[in-house]
């Protein structure tokens, strides 16, 4: 279940972020969005976890929870819808 994390501080890392929800079970996947003219945080990430019932423990414990000064915000991500724009 690939998960949305919202409202990061900017200076939490990857290895921070990965570290927070393994402790709820395995990581598959961890991203942080970057801007991509300076290289700084977004202050918002995914994580993906294979099995559901771990991802769905996680988001429940760690949303709302207080992370480097910022209430983060935990929810399951939606797929991207991609549009095929003709000209």
């Amino acid at each position: 279940m690939k998960l949305l994390i919202r409202n990061l501080a900017r200076t939490t890392t990857e290895e921070e972020l990965k570290a927070m929800f393994e402790f709820y079970g395995t990581v598959q996947s961890c991203t942080l969005v970057m801007d991509k003219k300076t290289g700084a945080s977004k202050g918002f990430g995914f994580v993906e976890m294979p099995k559901q019932g771990d991802a769905k423990i996680a988001m429940k414990i760690l949303n709302k929870q207080e992370v480097g000064g910022n209430k983060i915000r935990v929810k399951k991500a939606e797929p991207s819808i991609k549009t095929n724009k003709t000209k």
